[in-house]
């Protein structure tokens, strides 16, 4: 039995109200503390959430909630220049990604908080933490504090809790690539449920036709310059849409998409960031979760998911485990060899994002080929069939080979 009764859980985006929530669930008190003077609801564009991403919200019942405001993704399909989009193989027997603006799914996931009894405090921007034997007290910028058994850092891929825990941790890798979203006005015809991954001459781009009309669409503009999402947001919508009707000129249908996006539709996201292996996840009674620890690039699809799933064994090791130590170990166990192998393929995945010429005649030749011979189901089916039993006993982590 865990001798664990309360904790305190820095950030209120994805990770941070998930896991409050499976705590809550595992008979643990949580309060969600969020730098933010109010929820994080206007922040960032649309997301995928993968099938095992969806299996582990409904073990805090908040799947359906979430397939109620997403659109669902039963096809995928990829266009190389100016070439017609093929079709894409896919997965027997698995339900659809589904792909939700990030404001609405943390909306959705706080109010599932809140109805199951986690409460949140806005306003409290972390400044430091102690830990003893006996408990944890966070330090909060606005002079307050709070004291808990546990602290959590769900507190994204710029984690003060990372650092806590270790100073020299690796920070994000910037990817290269600045993140955009966009609703056109525009009708392409596109079949219902199908999402189009597009090479441009110049970037990449992705899109998808909306049920209520037109067309929802993602860019990823190569970028010299790091921006962050303050930095991105400081310069006007309509400067940023003259530089990506400029890239996606003569693309099609890219350039359509930009031209009919307007200022009042485009969501800037920022840089987009890969984390790379942290090597302390956990030190004392502070344990990181979700992109503090793990971020695995947009590329992947799996971003959101694999936070969720963190968030989910996190609380039924927490549960099962008898003190912060053995449940932390148990968790990174559990976890780590995972979310790097989908990380690492992320990294190869941003490489033929930015293509030069040669590579980029290369992969209009090859790609093809490669999807015929390409078996998905030893590819894919181990990360998106991936689903956490809460209810079997988490088991302590393997004790360390003995060295010397």
């Amino acid at each position: 039995m865990s001798k664990v009764r309360t904790a305190i859980v820095i950030g209120g985006g994805i990770a941070g109200p998930v896991v409050a929530t499976a705590l809550v669930k595992a008979g643990v008190e949580a309060t969600v503390h969020e730098a933010y003077p109010a929820g994080p609801d206007g922040i960032g564009g649309a997301l995928a959430l993968a099938p095992n991403g969806l299996a582990a919200l409904g073990v805090i019942a908040a799947g359906d909630a979430v397939r109620d405001i997403a659109v669902p993704i039963r096809r995928t399909a990829m266009s190389l220049g100016r070439g017609e989009p093929r079709a894409l193989p896919g997965l027997a027997g698995v339900p659809p990604l589904q792909v939700v603006e990030r404001g609405d799914l943390h909306r959705v996931l706080r109010e599932r908080a809140l109805a199951a009894g986690v409460r949140f405090a806005y306003g409290k921007r972390l400044a430091g933490a102690d830990d003893d034997p006996d408990g944890v007290t966070a330090r909060f910028a606005d002079g307050s504090s709070a004291r808990a058994d546990i602290l959590i850092g769900a507190d994204g891929v710029r984690s003060t809790v990372r650092t806590l825990i270790d100073p020299d941790a690796p920070g994000p890798d910037f990817t290269g690539l600045l993140g955009f979203g966009g609703h056109a006005d525009v009708d392409l015809d596109l079949e219902p449920g199908t999402m189009t991954f597009a090479y441009g001459s110049r970037a990449y781009y992705l899109y998808w036709p909306q049920p209520g009309g037109g067309v929802a669409w993602g860019a990823n503009l190569p970028s010299r310059t790091y921006m962050t999402l303050s930095e991105a947001r400081a310069i006007r919508a309509g400067e940023w849409l003259r530089t990506l009707r400029e890239t996606y000129a003569g693309d099609a249908p890219g350039g359509l998409l930009a031209e009919r996006t307007t200022p009042e539709t485009l969501q800037v996201v920022g840089a987009l960031h890969i984390m790379p292996p942290v090597p302390h996840w956990y030190r004392g009674r502070m344990v990181l979760v979700g992109d503090a620890v793990h971020a695995p690039s947009n590329s992947t699809g799996q971003g959101a998911s694999l936070a969720i799933e963190s968030a989910i064994e996190l609380a039924r090791c927490l549960r099962d485990l008898p003190d912060p130590p053995s449940a932390f170990a148990a968790y990174e166990d559990l976890r780590r060899t995972r979310v790097e192998r989908i990380t690492s393929r992320g990294r190869k995945v941003n490489h033929t994002k930015t293509p030069g010429p040669l590579t980029r005649r290369a992969m209009s030749l090859l790609m093809p080929l490669a999807f015929k011979v390409m078996n998905i189901e030893k590819s894919m089916g181990w990360e998106q069939r991936h689903t956490i039993d809460w209810n079997a006993p988490a088991v302590p982590a393997p004790a360390p080979a003995p060295t010397g």
